[in-house]
């Protein structure tokens, strides 16, 4: 299944905070999408956040997979986690309840 997580900073984290973990929060971040678990991730141009595009099982496997990021481990940074499946929509084109 594809999942959306939507990183969220948890309040009161310092800059020097964040400084200290980059390098291996970058470092896992890589090994998670060698593994094939985050197949995209993207930062927000409207905000610091990261937007990543999840293959997991369940969400709960998601979850249990973005707590080993460094950020998360030290209270950093959440994520709310988004389900997808495929778009319904196009089955009206190709059925005969609906015709075109």
């Amino acid at each position: 299944m594809r999942i959306i997580a939507l990183e969220r900073e948890r309040e009161g984290a310092t800059t020097d905070q964040y400084r200290v973990l980059a390098a291996s929060e970058a470092r896992k971040v890589w090994e998670l999408q060698q593994d094939e678990f985050i197949r995209e991730a993207h930062f927000r141009r409207d905000m610091n956040s990261a937007v990543l595009i999840l293959e997991a099982d369940t969400e709960k496997a998601a979850a249990e997979r973005l707590n080993e990021l460094p950020f998360v481990q030290e209270s950093l940074i959440e994520f709310e986690l988004i389900p997808l499946r495929p778009y319904p929509g196009f089955e009206r084109l190709f059925t005969d309840k609906n015709p075109v």
